[in-house]
């Protein structure tokens, strides 16, 4: 178990879960007319996306400003989402 998350993998298979609840959404939307738009969608996996893979890039040893890019690219992500939240 330990090299599973050493190796990055449980990261790894957190965005493919993340992924494919997407591609579920965007499926029942494209199928049935309702639930999220697919920017909702997008504005609901991206901030969790980057921190999973700061999670992932921290996992496996990687370089310092890796992490704080990913960390950065969430803020902005969830920043955005909230903007187009509130805006309503």
């Amino acid at each position: 178990m330990e090299e599973f998350f050493a190796s990055g993998r449980a990261a790894d298979l957190v965005l493919l879960v993340m992924a494919a609840e997407a591609a579920l959404l965007l499926a029942w939307r494209r199928r049935s007319g309702r639930g999220p738009s697919p920017g909702a969608v997008m504005a609901l996996v991206l901030p969790g996306a980057a921190l999973v893979l700061a999670l992932r890039v921290a996992l496996t040893g990687g370089w310092w400003g890796w992490v704080a890019l990913c960390l950065l690219a969430a803020l902005a992500a969830h920043l955005a989402d909230l903007r187009g939240r509130w805006r309503g």
